[in-house]
């Protein structure tokens, strides 16, 4: 297992590769912000934009949007997977931002991650992204390049990861190595094929120098 030392040299090195690595999804509010990240699970960031423009011009406000049925939203996400879920979690979503949280995004893990379609990277997401509150979301990318440098146990759990990326990562770097993690796994470290041969993590990545001996 890498130090905490290393693991930090590692994320350093992918923000050198990576230096604007940043969120890729789009919102023009926190409210639309929030939809974006939930619709995101289990499909693209690039898949979600194409699609919000028109979901966010239709339901500009929690409001409007917890005011229609999930049948009326699935016309605007249908190329998503899981879209008919997704529908009901944006309806539902809207219809407590209005009657707990007047109309208005909250900011706490707690109250984040009691909307429906909120689990815990969603709400740091949307922590990080959209209060400035240090948080270190862990998504597929995050896991996979986690794992594959063993900055964790191969088996380690989101939460665990969390844990260990937030002991090892200074506060203040947190989102900047997330991003970086995400990037690194999206063009380098992919599922299949990664890009092991030329990789400047190869001398620490064991995963990656199994791969290369295959």
């Amino acid at each position: 297992m890498l130090s905490n030392e290393k693991i930090y040299e590692a994320v350093k090195v992918m923000r050198r590769e990576y230096p604007e690595a940043g969120t890729t999804l789009d919102g023009d509010s926190n409210f639309h912000f929030l939809l974006a990240v939930i619709l995101s699970a289990q499909s693209t960031d690039q898949s979600v934009n194409q699609l919000t423009p028109m979901l966010f011009e239709r339901f500009k406000t929690p409001e409007e949007l917890a005011a229609a049925e999930p049948e009326d939203v699935e016309p605007y996400i249908q190329r998503l997977g899981l879209f008919r879920n997704k529908a009901k979690y944006l309806v539902n979503c809207a219809r407590k931002l209005v009657t707990d949280f007047d109309s208005t995004v909250p900011s706490t893990i707690k109250e984040l991650t009691s909307l429906p379609g909120v689990g815990r990277k969603v709400a740091n997401v949307v922590q990080a992204e959209c209060f400035g509150i240090p948080a270190f979301p862990v998504d597929t990318h995050v896991t996979r390049v986690a794992r594959r440098l063993a900055m964790v146990p191969p088996k380690a759990s989101v939460l665990a990861i969390e844990k260990k990326m937030r002991e090892a990562v200074p506060e203040e770097k947190w989102l900047d190595a997330h991003h970086s993690m995400i990037f690194w796994g999206r063009y380098r470290c992919m599922a299949k094929n990664p890009h092991c041969n030329d990789c400047p993590l190869l001398p620490i990545c064991i995963t990656g120098q199994q791969l290369i001996k295959k």
